[in-house]
């Protein structure tokens, strides 16, 4: 299917949901939502799915985004590694956030929305946890419910089809638990782990034991948005539209996010050991905050915010201003001090989580290392533009989208514009040396 016919049925579809948009539910019968990550991601992946829903009269006090200390799952569930987490830590991680949530926020009962492993999460914790008993409703998103592969070889692993964990999950005349409502949201077949063959998995030509469909539950209501990626079916505008209207019983009046008059940003610096991200916390980064040029990427003056983060990794709060674009700036001991850049925020947000980047096999050696990078979704080769330095980056693969992260190593020069896109959105850096330990990126996030 073209770029083109992929987006015109994009359109239809929201228009459609759009046409039978209502008056939006009163604040009081709204029942907290607790949205959980997937694998070796975090909580800041759906600011803004919170900002569609806040757009659409939905309480911030009743959004929790939950952020999994070790979001990275074992090779195998049973043998502990270092830094990653078994199926069981998961579920007590989310159990321990729906008793803090329903506690503070006065509700009995709350909804589960997750990505990816995440999704295997919530499921174990509605089985086995005794969470059913907790919640309303659970929306799966691209959440390899039926594995990724079913090989002999990894039978300890949560993705594997046929091992134990998932196994159990999908025991039954159905696969959904009694007293709780079910969606599934996927891609018709442009999910990067739903796939027939290994090919992205690093053996290509040997067959998964998985077809597109693996995301679909028995039970469940089994929805399919063409053309989506892996993680557009839970951070992307028809991911949310669906969401919306399965909560609800109505389509959401608006899929775009509305802007509000104050926009206080926080968050913390997250942590990465031995090259394993995790969601701790990172005492002693320093976090500046430039405002710069939409053309040129060059600061409009001073720093606008400087902290130092304490146990709790904070680096904020900060009051941005409307329309501004920032420079976020992180100096982590024992990492590249690390330029952040991103478009103006339209909204307030607590999540807005920072990660120190190191540098890869011979980026010390170049003139500066500058990356496009896309947290909620993939690039997509004649589905998406993306332009980095006016060059499509290298090493993005061809087909099914399945690459956030675009990089190019320059030569060595006086600063300069060097400016990024991603389809309609455009952001501008500059080129930061990388012999003085600086890495540049270019964060898109719609």
């Amino acid at each position: 299917m073209s770029m083109l016919l992929r987006r015109a049925g994009a359109l239809i579809l929201l228009l459609l949901l759009a046409a039978c948009a209502a008056f939006q539910p009163a604040q009081e019968a709204q029942l907290p939502i607790v949205f959980v990550h997937g694998n070796g991601d975090t909580a800041a992946l759906w600011e803004t799915t919170l900002w569609r829903f806040e757009s659409n009269g939905y309480d911030r006090k009743m959004l929790y985004a939950v952020d999994l200390p070790n979001p990275l799952a074992r090779s195998d569930d049973a043998k502990p590694q270092p830094l990653r987490s078994s199926a069981a830590e998961q579920m007590a991680e989310l159990a321990r956030a729906v008793a803090d949530v329903r506690m503070r926020s006065g509700r009995d009962k709350v909804v589960l929305i997750g990505n990816s492993r995440g999704g295997y999460t919530i499921r174990n914790y509605l089985k086995n946890g005794g969470g059913a008993a907790y919640v309303s409703a659970a929306v799966l998103c691209g959440v390899p419910n039926h594995g990724v592969y079913d090989w002999e070889e990894t039978r300890g692993s949560e993705f594997n089809g046929k091992g134990a964990f998932l196994t159990q999950l999908n025991a039954g005349p159905d696969e959904v638990v009694a007293g709780v409502r079910f969606l599934t949201i996927r891609s018709d077949s442009n999910d990067k782990y739903a796939q027939p063959d290994g090919g992205f998995l690093g053996k290509p030509g040997r067959p998964t034991g998985v077809g597109y469909d693996g995301p679909a539950l028995k039970g469940a209501e089994n929805v399919v948005i063409p053309g989506i990626d892996h993680r557009e079916t839970a951070f992307g505008p028809l991911a949310f539209a669906q969401m919306y209207r399965f909560l609800t019983g109505r389509a959401p009046a608006h899929v775009d996010i509305l802007p509000e008059a104050e926009v206080v940003l926080n968050g913390k610096v997250d942590g990465v050991t031995g090259g394993v991200a995790t969601n701790l916390p990172v005492a002693g980064a320093t976090v500046e905050i430039y405002e710069v040029s939409p053309a040129t990427g060059a600061r409009a003056g001073m720093a606008a915010h400087i902290k130092t983060t304490g146990v709790d990794g904070l680096w904020g709060p900060f009051v941005a201003k409307p329309g501004a674009y920032y420079e976020f700036v992180v100096n982590a001991p024992g990492h590249a001090i690390t330029h952040i850049y991103r478009s103006p925020f339209p909204r307030s947000s607590d999540i807005v989580h920072l990660r120190p980047a190191d540098f890869g096999k011979g980026d010390e050696t170049a003139g500066s290392v500058v990356i496009i990078s896309r947290p909620r979704g993939y690039f997509g080769h004649g589905r998406d533009t993306f332009l980095l330095d006016g060059k499509v980056p290298p090493g993005i693969n061809q087909g099914v989208p399945g690459g956030s992260i675009g990089k190019l190593l320059l030569p060595e020069g006086a600063l300069r514009p060097v400016h990024a896109r991603f389809n309609d959105e455009s952001i501008t850096m500059q080129n930061w040396p990388a012999k003085d330990q600086h890495t540049v990126i270019a964060e898109f996030h719609y």
